[in-house]
């Protein structure tokens, strides 16, 4: 099955309790509707869909992230090529996440799902508390201190931006560019 992104967000209540971890899902995958405007626009959905489950057994399985998720989307009967768009995002980072991503939206996923992280935690220290006004700068500042945001993987956003292609400055400003455009929808 092809959940909509309503039943795919009912899908992820079921698994995911703790708030972060929904609206962090809710982020990327408002952020990959925006690249898929651009790169795929007759499967906004589906990237939509790909986003909003790609962390559906972290909270649960956080040892076995992108290995428990196979078996918990295919007991909810979800379609394949959901299955490895979300189990890609993993791939080189977690044990025994083996699938490479292949297709462009696997590869900003990729890119994006931990970029996303890093922006976020930006943006809060901010006085605004949002992304609407952030900077390229800021965030550039910010990836080159370790300490901040350390479980942001450094290595993996710039392995992300290198698998597209783009330099990693082209990669952070068009994540901040998707975020900033979810800041009417969500409180970002």
């Amino acid at each position: 099955m092809r959940p909509s992104y309503e039943q795919a967000f009912e899908i992820l209540k079921k698994y995911n309790k703790e708030d972060f971890h929904i609206r962090h899902a809710e982020v990327v995958s408002g952020v990959m509707r925006y690249f898929a405007k651009e790169y795929d626009p007759e499967n906004e959905e589906f990237w939509a869909v790909v986003g909003l489950l790609h962390d559906i057994d972290f909270e649960l399985y956080p040892e076995e992230h992108c290995v428990k998720a196979v078996d918990i989307l295919k007991e909810n009967d979800i379609d394949e090529d959901i299955i490895h768009g979300v189990i890609s995002h993993a791939y080189g980072i977690c044990e025994g996440a083996n699938t490479a991503p292949e297709h462009i939206m696997e590869k900003i996923l990729f890119a994006t799902d931990e970029l996303t992280g890093l922006i976020g935690a930006v943006a809060i220290m901010r006085p605004s508390k949002s992304v609407s006004d952030l900077e390229l700068k800021s965030v550039k500042k910010k990836f080159k201190t370790p300490k901040f945001a350390a479980g942001c993987s450094r290595d993996t956003i710039r392995q992300g931006a290198e698998n597209l292609g783009w330099e990693l400055d082209e990669l952070m400003q068009r994540t901040i560019d998707a975020m900033k455009s979810l800041t009417d929808k969500m409180d970002i």
